[in-house]
């Protein structure tokens, strides 16, 4: 094999190697020390102080969501949906749940997609992130709770 193609085949086994490293870091967030927990009642304390500030004027008070949230609205954006245990949140392992909080839907979903969530990087920190999930999760009924366990869990194998 030439010298230069060597090169490049070391040079793009260095970046897919560093990716490849760098993908569950992507997606783990604060990983497993810093995840989900409802029982903790400090992280549940500052979860929902963020929640209330940050959250809540969109997806509700009471975890409610906007009204149709499934219809897109004239604009093309779909409205905030519930993050109580009649939304979807809860269909959503951890690391998804993080991602998307921390670096916006129209990361995680492409350039393309357009959602009025934003993304919270910069704005709160990965403690925080898990703190506001937390309490989420806090709020659904055991069985719901239980059921993300699983989803969480399938996802890590």
């Amino acid at each position: 094999m030439p010298k230069e193609i060597r090169w490049v085949v070391v040079g793009l086994a260095l970046i897919l190697g560093g990716v490849g490293m760098a993908a569950p870091l992507l997606f783990q967030g604060g990983g497993e020390a810093s995840g989900i927990d409802p029982a903790d009642t400090a992280k549940l304390a500052l979860g929902r102080q963020i929640y209330d500030a940050q959250c809540a004027v969109c997806h509700g008070a009471g975890l409610e969501g906007q009204p149709d949230w499934r219809q897109r609205r004239a604009d093309g954006r779909l409205p905030a949906p519930p993050h109580d245990e009649t939304g979807h949140t809860w269909h959503h392992p951890d690391a998804q749940l993080f991602a998307l909080t921390k670096y916006g839907p129209a990361a995680i979903a492409g350039g393309s997609y357009q959602s009025d969530m934003p993304a919270y990087e910069g704005v709160l920190s990965d403690d925080e992130i898990w703190a506001v999930l937390s309490y989420i999760k806090s709020r659904w009924p055991p069985a719901v709770q239980a059921r993300h366990d699983q989803i969480t869990q399938a996802s890590r194998q």
